[in-house]
C-alpha cells in the first residue's frame, strides 16, 4: 500500500469517530444556549471597518435589542460581529459568540460576553437558528449570504416555523431582491409570496419595529 492509499484508509477509519465530535458540539451548544432566553442572531461581514456606517448601524441595532431584553448571537469575529457584541455590551445586555475554527485563526472579538467554539459549520448553523427569535442580516459576503439563504429556505420548505428575517440596507440588498423578482419569480422557481419571508429596513429602530410587528400579528 502506497502513501496515498494509506492516507485514504486512515480517513475512512477516522469517519466513525468524527461522529462523536459532531455529537459533542451539538450537546455542548444545546447546553450552553438553552438558558439564554429570547435571542436574535445577527450576521454581517467580518471585513466591515469601525468607521463604516454599517458598523455603526449594527452597533446601535444590538444596543436597542439588548434594551428590549434580547440576547444577541453573532459569529464572534470582527467587523459587523464585533459591532453587534459591542452594542450589546454598551447597553449592558447579554451577547454570545459562536466562534468557528478556520484555517486562519479567528479570535473572538473583545466584546463577546460568552464564547462557544465550533469546528463544524453545520453544527454552528443549527445553533444560530434554534435559539433565535429573529435573524438580522447586515451587508456581508458568502458566509452572510449562506445564513440568509439557509433561513429563508428552511422557512419556505416549512422545516422550521416562520420567524422575522430582516435585511439591513436597501442599497446593498436592492440588486439581489430585484434579481429575485426579475429572474427567480419570473421563471416561477419561487412564488411571489416567498419574497414576504423577509423584510428590508434602513434604520436600527425599524429592526425592532419589524420584530415587534411580526410577533404582534402572530398573537392575533
Amino acid at each position: 500500500m502506497n502513501k496515498g492509499e494509506r492516507y485514504v484508509e486512515d480517513l475512512k477509519m477516522e469517519d466513525p469517530w468524527r461522529v462523536f465530535r459532531i455529537m459533542a458540539e451539538f450537546v455542548d451548544g444545546f447546553h450552553e444556549l438553552s438558558e439564554i432566553g429570547p435571542a436574535v442572531s445577527i450576521f454581517g461581514s467580518a471585513r466591515t471597518k469601525e468607521a463604516s456606517s454599517w458598523y455603526k448601524h449594527a452597533e446601535k441595532t444590538a444596543s436597542l435589542l439588548a434594551k428590549e431584553g434580547y440576547t444577541v448571537i453573532t459569529g464572534a469575529g470582527p467587523g459587523i460581529m464585533e459591532a453587534v457584541n459591542k452594542g450589546a455590551s454598551l447597553a449592558k445586555g447579554n451577547s454570545v459568540g459562536l466562534n468557528i475554527d478556520l484555517p486562519y485563526e479567528q479570535k473572538p472579538n473583545r466584546y463577546v460576553k460568552h464564547v462557544i467554539a465550533f469546528h463544524y459549520f453545520f453544527c454552528r448553523k443549527v445553533m444560530f437558528v434554534k435559539y433565535a427569535k429573529a435573524f438580522v442580516i447586515f451587508p456581508g459576503g458568502f458566509g452572510t449570504l449562506d445564513e440568509f439563504f439557509e433561513s429563508i429556505t428552511l422557512i419556505q420548505t416549512q422545516r422550521i416555523g416562520r420567524f422575522p428575517v430582516v435585511l439591513f440596507g436597501s442599497k446593498f440588498w436592492g440588486g439581489l431582491i430585484e434579481w429575485f423578482k426579475q429572474s427567480v419569480v419570473a421563471e416561477k422557481n419561487i412564488d411571489a409570496e416567498d419574497l414576504d419571508i423577509f423584510v428590508v429596513v434602513d434604520k436600527p429602530e425599524d429592526v425592532i419595529k419589524a420584530i415587534k410587528n411580526f410577533y404582534k400579528k402572530k398573537k392575533k
